[in-house]
């Protein structure tokens, strides 16, 4: 009881900070409120503190992953829709930007990664005294998606899908009852967690196939590349899942191994491309910035009510507890 009860007015005190509170302000609290807060705390042991936006002030820069960026940007708006009233800056530069931001040129409050930070990137982070903290905010199911105008393909195994992003020139070379058209070809770039992901489960982490291919376009914004394969029936694309849903009238996603990306299969984990979608910060940022911390206690409260409209799937309960204590272990560290 003791450490929550520190954990909690750290805390309190990081708010207070965020929209201008002093130690003046904080002795004039009657006895009423000291127990209201009390009770508070006793709560926290089921989760974190309430953020009031009204109360919170400073600005809040994040960069990093576009498949991210959709769940980060309804978690900004709702943030703002309460009452934050400063600027909160969300840039779409994929996950290895996002790092390099965050970790090299120090820019950045929190990274946007649809990856795990590697150890090269935790290692620039430190030389720049920043240790990064992982957030576990949901579940995306990597759409591939074809052309609604493609009657052919409803389903590829993992095997054909390596060789549609590598060898095969046409679709034919893929499954000889299918048309033998050139395939057109569209990948996140090589700075996206998107593309890391799909190299590391298509091609085991060996990037040359899929640059190596012919007609194959790149691009870090996920629109273009929407935009790429609802040109052609005989182009194939793959981003987040919610660039799918948010075209589903001109796109079709393709099943892989027969299984659908659907919530239920995203659960039990019978959908080959599902992955986990994380934010990161610092507890030196949050010390410094606590509007930082108190956006990064919303987002963590109240992403589970917002990701299925961003277009993704939540994160499983232990997981997203395990994210909120990451955030009361940073508070504690800073305590000390």
């Amino acid at each position: 009881m003791r450490r929550v009860l520190l954990v909690w007015f750290l805390i309190a005190a990081l708010l207070l900070a965020a929209c201008g509170g002093s130690d003046e302000k904080a002795a004039s609290v009657d006895e009423p409120a000291m127990e209201e807060k009390t009770m508070a705390a006793d709560d926290m042991s089921d989760g974190l503190p309430e953020v009031n936006p009204l109360e919170v002030s400073g600005d809040i820069i994040t960069a990093g992953s576009s498949t991210v960026f959709p769940l980060s940007e309804a978690m900004a708006e709702r943030f703002k829709d309460e009452g934050y009233a400063d600027n909160i800056t969300i840039d779409s530069i994929g996950s290895g930007a996002g790092f390099e931001r965050f970790c090299v040129a120090g820019e950045s409050d929190v990274s946007n990664a649809s990856r795990p930070i590697k150890d090269s990137e935790r290692e620039s982070c430190g030389a720049i005294d920043r240790i990064p903290i992982e957030f576990r905010v949901g579940t995306d199911a990597l759409a591939v998606t074809v052309s609604k105008d493609n009657d052919f393909v409803d389903n590829l195994s993992m095997e054909q899908l390596a060789i549609v992003f590598s060898t095969a020139t046409t679709w034919a070379d893929v499954n000889p009852d299918w048309p033998g058209k050139p395939i057109q070809r569209f990948s996140p770039g090589t700075d996206s967690g998107t593309f890391d992901y799909f190299v590391e489960e298509v091609f085991d982490e060996d990037k040359e196939p899929i640059l190596s291919a012919d007609a194959i376009q790149l691009s870090e914004d996920d629109n273009v590349l929407v935009q790429g394969v609802t040109g052609s029936p005989y182009a194939v694309g793959y981003f987040g899942y919610a660039y799918y849903q948010e075209n589903a009238d001109t796109l079709k996603i393709v099943a892989i191994n027969g299984v659908e990306a659907t919530a239920a299969n995203v659960d039990n984990a019978s959908y080959p491309l599902a992955r986990p979608l994380f934010i990161y910060s610092d507890a030196g940022i949050m010390a410094e910035k606590p509007q930082v911390a108190a956006f990064i206690n919303f987002y963590l409260t109240y992403v589970n009510e917002e990701i299925e409209r961003a277009g993704y799937f939540p994160a499983e309960s232990s997981v997203l507890e395990a994210a909120k204590q990451s955030l009361l272990n940073a508070m504690k560290a800073m305590e000390q």
